[in-house]
């Protein structure tokens, strides 16, 4: 299969800023990291840079970012900001699905199977979850 090398707003400026990101992970994106997104056969970055954002994580194959709110991104101001955002990572042909912190604490395979059905029916896969 032939890699797909459209234009998806990787910014090296904010490459800096997502190290930095990755090494202080909060305890819910460690949780989906490493219990789940490092070892899913459809390969995901984290703290990816796109445009003058850095989502989550990020798969290229599919292209979707997964996105983890904490309580700030329910404040009117930074609802507003993440519409903008969500926008302009659609415009360029990715799907933003968001998860809040309590989703993850509350019920993590809930999370991990949506995620895996979200990925299937766009690339038209049987589930990847959980799968050996």
């Amino acid at each position: 299969m032939a890699k797909d090398f459209r234009y998806t707003g990787y910014n090296k400026n904010l490459r800096a800023k997502s190290r930095t990101l990755r090494k202080e992970m909060t305890p819910e994106e460690k949780q989906l990291w490493f219990h789940f997104l490092k070892n899913y056969p459809i390969r995901f970055n984290r703290q990816r840079p796109i445009g003058n954002y850095i989502v989550d994580f990020y798969s290229s194959k599919a292209k979707i970012a997964v996105e983890i709110d904490g309580c700030q991104h329910y404040e009117e101001t930074n609802l507003i900001a993440d519409t903008e955002r969500t926008r302009f990572i659609n415009s360029l042909g990715i799907d933003v699905i968001r998860f809040s912190n309590h989703d993850i604490k509350t019920n993590f395979e809930g999370v991990c199977l949506q995620i895996d059905k979200f990925i299937c029916d766009k690339l038209g896969l049987e589930s990847q979850a959980f799968s050996d």
